[in-house]
């Protein structure tokens, strides 16, 4: 499979050619990678993609707890290839278990500046809620599981 991650703030398409998938099914992708630019705060991390969700649950080395990423992901069989479009709103859960929503305002900027549809912006908005009420009632926790015990294969 070949993995595309897209942004629209900055617009970028970029191959995640050096990313490693570790797993893979109908239902999820799990990854481990190095990051483009390095920084101080982190080097390298690993990724479980929920498509069915529309999540990708990112773990940083040296950082404090997970970042979910709201996704929109585009699949063509033919050439077995995932476009991952980054929805714009972002959580971080810290390990202290504080839940932070950030990036709200790009969602708003994207939408002013003709970059989302209404469609994606609604959509966007029902993962983001689904997210939540999944981390709040607790049950995210399972997807957390099964990211930590990839993480502790590699």
């Amino acid at each position: 499979a070949t993995l595309f991650r897209k942004r629209l703030i900055p617009s970028e398409c970029v191959n995640l050619k050096d990313d490693t998938i570790i797993h893979i099914d109908k239902d999820t992708i799990i990854t481990s990678w190095k990051t483009f630019r390095p920084k101080a705060e982190f080097s390298h991390g690993v990724s479980y993609y929920v498509l069915k969700e529309g999540y990708k649950i990112s773990k940083f080395y040296k950082q404090d707890g997970p970042g979910v990423y709201i996704l929109d992901t585009a699949y063509d069989k033919a050439s077995d290839t995932y476009v991952f479009t980054d929805l714009l709103a972002d959580v971080i859960i810290e390990n202290s278990g504080f839940v932070r929503v950030v990036d709200l305002d790009e969602i708003a900027d994207a939408c002013s500046d003709g970059l989302i549809s209404d469609n994606m912006l609604v959509e966007s908005l029902h993962k983001l809620n689904n997210l939540l009420t999944s981390i709040y009632s607790g049950t995210f926790q399972g997807y957390l599981k099964v990211l930590e015990d990839y993480e502790a294969s590699i």
